[in-house]
Order: C-alpha cells, then sequence, then structure tokens
C-alpha cells in the first residue's frame, strides 16, 4: 500500500474531517452494498454487552456526533435508555481502513426525526408501526397482518411510493456523540496504521455536548 493511503505525519489536531472524507469515498465509490453499516454496541443493566448493525446515516464533522435511528422500545433503546453510552466501528474492508467510535448518546431533536422519518419509503413507516422491535412474534405471517393494518389506518397501500404516514412517537434518532475516535489502514504484515483521538464532553442540553479540544496517539498495529 502506497505511504500516502496511510494516516498523515503528524496526526491533524480533530480527526474528523479525515473520518468524513473516507465516509464520502466509502459512500461515492460504493465499496460495498451498504457503506453506511456500522456495528453499534450498547450495555444493558446487567453489564452484558450487545451488538447489532444499524446505519450511520448522518456525520456531524463540525460538533462530531454521528446520526442512527431506531425503535426507542427496542433492545438497544431500552439499554440507551439506562445507559446512554456506546461502541460503534465501521469498516470498508475494500478500503483497507476501519472507524472505530465510543462516545455518549443523546436523542435527536423531534424535528429531525421527523424530516428523516419523512424521507423514507411508505413501506419502512408503516413497519416502524407495525412491528414492535426487538419482541416475540408468533409468525411472519403476523407481522405481514400487522402492517397491511397499519396502512389501511393510514389509507395508503403497502406498495405506495407516497402517503402520509407519519413518524410514531416511539421511533427516532441517536447522536453518538465522540469521546473517542479511533482511524486504522491495514497495511501488509499486520504493520497497520492506527491511531485515536479523545477529547472531553461536557452536557451543554437535551441534544448537545460541549467539546474540548483533541488529544492524539498513534497506536501499535
Amino acid at each position: 500500500m502506497p505511504e500516502n493511503d496511510f494516516l498523515p505525519e503528524p496526526l491533524p489536531e480533530s480527526p474528523l474531517p479525515l473520518f468524513a472524507a473516507w465516509l464520502h469515498e466509502a459512500r461515492a465509490r460504493a465499496v460495498q452494498p451498504n457503506p453506511d453499516a456500522m456495528v453499534l454496541a450498547t450495555v444493558g443493566d446487567g453489564g452484558a454487552p450487545a451488538a447489532r448493525v444499524v446505519l450511520c446515516k448522518r456525520l456531524d464533522e463540525i460538533a462530531g456526533y454521528v446520526v442512527f435511528y431506531t425503535n426507542n422500545r427496542s433492545r438497544k433503546g431500552r439499554e440507551l435508555a439506562h445507559d446512554p453510552r456506546a461502541a460503534a466501528v465501521i469498516h470498508w474492508d475494500s478500503l483497507h481502513r476501519q472507524v472505530r467510535i465510543e462516545g455518549r448518546v443523546l436523542r435527536s431533536p423531534e424535528q429531525e426525526s421527523d424530516e428523516y422519518f419523512a424521507s423514507r419509503a411508505v413501506l419502512s413507516r408503516l413497519g416502524a408501526w407495525a412491528s414492535q422491535q426487538s419482541e416475540p412474534l408468533d409468525s411472519r405471517a403476523t407481522l405481514t397482518a400487522r402492517i397491511q393494518q397499519t396502512a389501511d389506518r393510514f389509507g395508503v397501500a403497502v406498495t405506495a411510493t407516497s402517503g402520509n404516514v407519519p413518524r410514531p412517537p416511539h421511533w427516532g434518532g441517536y447522536r453518538l456523540w465522540i469521546e473517542s475516535l479511533e482511524l486504522w489502514v491495514e497495511a501488509p504484515g499486520r504493520s497497520h496504521d492506527r491511531a485515536v483521538w479523545t477529547r472531553p464532553l461536557i452536557r451543554q442540553n437535551e441534544y448537545s455536548f460541549d467539546a474540548g479540544r483533541w488529544s492524539s496517539t498513534r497506536l501499535n498495529p
């Protein structure tokens, strides 16, 4: 791998522009079926970790958070309500790059969640109402029937490409504010290039933190 594909020397003061550039390149080149795929780990009230794939829908490069959406009553929603901390990994195999995030989670503003929900396909919006996410389901047919019932309720067809299906009150966005960000570049013989940036976060209001200056260090692979 060419040297210019590795992390800069010296390391930049903030890792966010580089993270944003990597994410933009992964999306622009469509390097994998879903370059936004992000493994999100949370912790339950018993201390056991759980991980699943969500979509990184937005990176706020200035403030320093990533946004994902889910049902607040899902397992991850319940776990975040109990302990609003999370870790995440984005890995682009064909780009030989990985991003690791650790930080604190706040709910997104209602308007932001409304706007994103309205941009989703009608069937996805119906599914958000019909699915009791993470709860037991007796059969696939039951879910299909619930989706049809929800479509009837809102007066839209399951196959519709447009229609008024509002956001459920139990569904919305989350902002994972970055306290620690590790960037990793694959290299032959496990001589990978790694660096981590950390910063303090001070709660500002319901939706945001004030962030301190970044500190950084390279890591052994």
